[in-house]
């Protein structure tokens, strides 16, 4: 053999030179098959034994009402509760050490979502248990606990297809929870909104929503120039899309109602809706407020929109008091 040849050797095993062919046979080297049945074996055993069972366990968790028997090396791959496992020590030798889980003012970490993050740690077989219905509660659980940006991003997903117009009054009780930036709540204390355990992904929902209800929502309910002669019954789409907009928040209301992109018809037509819908709002998210809504004809001061909406306080009546 020459001495070219025989410097390529690896452990004595010739390694093919083609890349393809080094892949498909690498399960050959020094003797060892393809590790990756063995691998899902060992993690499976973890979740059911481990996770599911509380087999040989070395940490019992507190959280919610709930009690799980776990083990701190699968754990530490949490840094939150890391820092839990280290700020809490063994009481005795042989004995599990103790850990309690503070979530009574994270009112999003669901007791659901919680154990699914929790089996995350475990296993990705907590993925198959997320659904509309729970992902939010997952994803704030998965931002907590923290190291797990696979099943915050899978959560985030379900979350944004589950916004519908079945869903959007629950969505926008979301937006409605978030402190707008001049309320002050960027300052560290603990009157901060429970939906800052979300992290990024409070913005991020916060955009999808409004997407949803400038782009998506008039899209589904084919809303483009309705014509003044067609009643807006309940069954009408206009009618569901002045529905929906008599309860978005106002931030959000004012940034729709004046995005180019929120294409009902001609300015008069956005103008026209925008009026119904803050009559309807008197009786319910505007109470107590003044909204108005104004045209501008030829460009105006409004930007790039020729509709704008403002609000403020109702003035209170002034009593005259006879002498």
């Amino acid at each position: 053999m020459s001495s070219g040849s025989s410097s390529s050797a690896t452990n004595g095993l010739h390694p093919h030179q083609d890349g393809s062919n080094h892949l498909n046979h690498a399960h050959h080297l020094n003797g060892f098959v393809d590790p990756t049945p063995h691998d899902q074996k060992i993690i499976d055993y973890l979740y059911n034994y481990g996770f599911q069972r509380g087999e040989y366990a070395d940490t019992v968790l507190h959280v919610h009402q709930n009690t799980y028997r776990l083990h701190a090396i699968i754990l530490s791959r949490s840094p939150f509760l890391v820092q839990l496992l280290s700020t809490s020590p063994q009481a005795q030798v042989g004995v599990p050490r103790e850990i309690f889980v503070p979530v009574e003012r994270e009112p999003e970490v669901t007791q659901e979502g919680f154990a699914i993050a929790l089996g995350y740690l475990y296993s990705s077989s907590s993925l198959k248990l997320i659904r509309p219905e729970n992902a939010r509660a997952v994803l704030a659980a998965g931002c907590m606990l923290g190291g797990m940006n696979d099943l915050c991003e899978f959560a985030y997903a379900i979350c944004k297809r589950s916004i519908s117009v079945d869903t959007i009054a629950l969505w926008l009780e979301f937006v409605d929870a978030i402190p707008s930036p001049s309320s002050g709540a960027d300052t560290p204390g603990p009157d901060l909104s429970p939906i800052r355990i979300l992290g990024p992904y409070v913005q991020r929902l916060r955009d999808d929503v409004f997407h949803f209800l400038v782009v998506t929502l008039p899209n589904i309910l084919e809303i483009h120039a309705t014509p003044e002669s067609v009643p807006t019954t309940p069954e009408n789409g206009r009618e569901i899309l002045l529905q929906v907009f008599s309860r978005v928040p106002f931030d959000m209301f004012k940034a729709a109602i004046e995005s180019p992109n929120f294409q009902i018809g001609s300015d008069q037509a956005r103008y026209k809706f925008a009026k119904e819908a803050i009559e309807a709002r008197k009786h319910g998210i505007a109470r107590g407020l003044e909204e108005t809504v104004v045209l501008a004809f030829g460009g105006g001061n409004f930007g790039t929109s020729a509709v704008h909406v403002t609000r403020k306080m109702r003035k209170r009546p002034l009593w005259k008091v006879n002498s």
